[in-house]
């Protein structure tokens, strides 16, 4: 099981998505981190079937045995934590889902949006 604190810019992401939703915050963090595992998982793994748990800003999390192998190549590659790195990923996906980039964010050679 690994477990890691979401980052402060996955919280903001998630509260901001939550907001546009009218969840509360806890609904929309879990929302924001299943979408991110989902992605992950369905990269390494092929697998569509997640279970995780939040308490708070705390992820606790079984990944599959391909996702958990990656895990330890890349702690290892970089001298860190497993969960350091599982946090990496999914802080990666912080932004990814939210449903209008605001054009200060758009990078400047992206297509108009209109």
């Amino acid at each position: 099981m690994l477990t890691f604190d979401v980052s402060d810019r996955l919280y903001e992401a998630a509260q901001e998505w939550g907001e546009r939703r009218l969840e509360e915050i806890d609904a929309a963090l879990e929302t924001k981190v299943e979408q991110a595992l989902l992605e992950i998982e369905h990269l390494v793994s092929q697998t569509h079937d997640i279970e995780f748990e939040v308490d708070g800003r705390t992820i606790s999390y079984e990944p599959t045995e391909e996702l958990s192998t990656l895990l330890a190549r890349q702690a290892e590659e970089l001298d860190a934590d497993e969960s350091a790195v599982l946090k990496a990923h999914v802080d990666l996906y912080a932004n990814a889902f939210l449903d209008d980039v605001k054009d200060e964010q758009r990078p400047p050679d992206a297509p108009p949006t209109e």
